[in-house]
């Protein structure tokens, strides 16, 4: 079922230029394994440092949750938005979690200005669902996703994803880790007018070798660049590396 529509009190959050006039849009989607790097150390600081390097306009983020207790947040708020100047997008329903089912959405208000975030249910035997932010002008949606491991369950949230984007007439993003090995990776259950991007291996952080991550894009979005995030610091931050796109929205997609 489709989603719980979550306002920001009613109003446009809005600091400085919009997209508005700005074609490209870089987003980055990184499985942050709750903070825990390769180390086994929960360092909180490290995500925040390989968001730097990368420095994009949207992160959409998996696993920023703890999955326990209040299910609480593992991002340092103050230091994303002081010295990143990046903000949560609200789609929480518990007051310590960052994200729903540990997707999260963090983008930053000088680039972007946010309309409304949303909670997409998704059949799931495991606390799992997808979340979504609608920037104004030109009205790009980008939703986060974190797919099941079960193979059928993946095919069956793929779908419910595809119906979900076969109503949009805005341009989407879908990104996030899909945990499908596969290259195909039940991309005809999304429908047509789809395109999946694999920018490269992004599991196991250590020695990649799978496109675990991935985006998708539907309408007038094009992609003008990706690539996976290598370096020292995202080799250990995670077992994932991080995945970034530069999009397009200056017209249609060819």
């Amino acid at each position: 079922m489709v989603q719980a529509d979550l306002r920001t009190n009613g109003r446009t959050e809005t600091q400085g230029p919009i997209l508005c006039g700005q074609s490209l849009v870089r987003v980055t989607s990184y499985n942050i394994r709750k903070a825990v790097g390769l180390d086994w150390r929960r360092d909180s600081g490290r995500i925040v440092d390989v968001l730097a390097e990368i420095d994009a306009d949207v992160v959409v983020l998996q696993e920023s949750d703890k999955r326990v207790g209040k299910r609480s947040g593992v991002l340092p708020e103050e230091r994303l938005q002081h010295e990143l100047g990046y903000r949560l997008v609200d789609v929480s329903t518990r007051p310590h979690s960052h994200g729903w089912h540990g997707n999260a959405i963090l983008y930053r208000p000088n680039r972007l200005s946010l309309d409304k975030a949303k909670r997409i249910d998704l059949p799931t035997v495991e606390p799992r669902g997808a979340v979504a932010a609608v920037f104004a002008a030109p009205g790009l949606e980008v939703i986060g996703v974190h797919l099941a491991l079960m193979r059928s369950v993946r095919a069956r949230q793929m779908q419910r994803l595809g119906q979900y984007l076969a109503t949009a007439s805005h341009p989407i993003i879908v990104a996030g880790d899909f945990n499908a090995w596969a290259k195909e990776g039940h991309r005809a259950a999304l429908g047509k007018g789809c395109e999946m991007i694999l920018p490269g291996n992004s599991f196991h952080a250590s020695r990649p070798v799978a496109a675990l991550d991935r985006f998708v894009l539907k309408g007038a979005v094009m992609h003008a660049a990706s690539h996976v995030h290598v370096s020292a610091l995202a080799s250990r931050a995670s077992d994932h590396l991080p995945i970034v796109i530069d999009l397009d929205l200056s017209g249609d997609p060819q």
